[in-house]
């Protein structure tokens, strides 16, 4: 049965996935050392994880930064794509510029990252020198978040370099789509929240993310893909976790806000979900067999997984 916005389903995030994912992982990684063993290799192995907001994508990552660091003696850091958005300042500016376009008045969308700040980290990451790790407060400006000052962020050991990176995010892997695709979906009568945004609109995010497959994806060397099998189960998953907050913290958001919000990111999965399955390393040119897709049902258990 298809989920629904207010599905009063209740599931508990069980870790079926990273077992796994740490064989996949580690046999890629032993690809990996072959092809750039040598005493001037410091960059780490970058893993991307991509999943729907609900999946258990973050008792994943962190199941799997756990196993690598303390069963594996691999030093091993886990980076979100959140943590590089733009600042408080220039998110308003990008929305001013913008005015009519719903899709970059908050944080969420491609084009409201710092990818510059992301080459920069991954440039000096990559070279081994201590590099100060981003931080973002999704809390700051009454919820509408901004970049902890840089003489908070913490920096990576001189002693202990990571060897393995972890990039998680919900628009990790994303591709941008050919202008004509992505209007064929648009005018597409399935499609569920596309049609309340202007072609134009989506095309802003969809140049956009052009610079994040050129630079994010690029650099990834294997990729873990939590897929669903319907993503609209994300509008339930969401909700259940606010219900969570509500009970133990007093505050959380609404059934309606729920849906708001999921609203803004949803057209973006129905935009780039497809290209995700595919296969995003092949499709950037770096061979199959580096992707792993798990497909989870309406209870977040592993239904399906497949290398790509």
């Amino acid at each position: 049965m298809a989920a629904t916005p207010d599905a009063p389903l209740q599931t508990r995030v069980v870790d079926d996935k990273s077992p796994l994912c740490i064989p996949f992982i580690l046999e890629q990684l032993a690809k990996y050392k072959k092809q750039t063993e040598g005493p001037s290799s410091t960059r780490p192995f970058i893993v991307g994880i991509n999943g729907v907001q609900g999946v258990g994508k973050t008792t994943l990552v962190r199941a799997l930064a756990e196993t690598l660091q303390d069963r594996e003696g691999l030093p091993t850091l886990v980076v979100s794509i959140d943590d590089f958005y733009l600042t408080h300042a220039d998110q308003l500016a990008l929305a001013a510029a913008h005015p009519d376009n719903a899709l970059v008045q908050y944080r969420g969308q491609p084009g409201t990252h710092d990818l510059a700040l992301f080459e920069t980290f991954l440039t000096s990451l990559s070279a081994g020198k201590p590099t100060p790790i981003p931080q973002y407060d999704k809390s700051a400006f009454s919820g509408l978040g901004d970049r902890v000052p840089p003489s908070s962020w913490p920096t990576t050991s001189a002693t202990s370099p990571p060897q393995v990176l972890i990039l998680e995010g919900w628009c990790v892997g994303f591709r941008p789509l050919p202008a004509d695709t992505l209007e064929r979906k648009w005018r597409a009568p399935g499609a569920r929240t596309l049609h309340r945004h202007k072609l134009e609109h989506l095309l802003f995010v969809n140049d956009r993310l052009a610079a994040y497959d050129g630079l994010v994806n690029a650099a990834l060397d294997a990729f873990v893909h939590v897929d669903a099998e319907d993503t609209a189960y994300v509008y339930a998953w969401r909700a259940e976790q606010e219900a969570q907050l509500r009970r133990e913290r007093g505050a959380g958001m609404s059934e309606d806000q729920v849906v708001r919000f999921v609203d803004a990111y949803y057209p973006a999965y129905e935009l780039y979900t497809d290209g995700v399955r595919e296969g995003v390393l092949a499709a950037a040119g770096k061979g199959t067999g580096r992707q792993l897709r798990l497909v989870v049902g309406r209870d977040r258990r592993v239904k399906e997984s497949m290398v790509i």
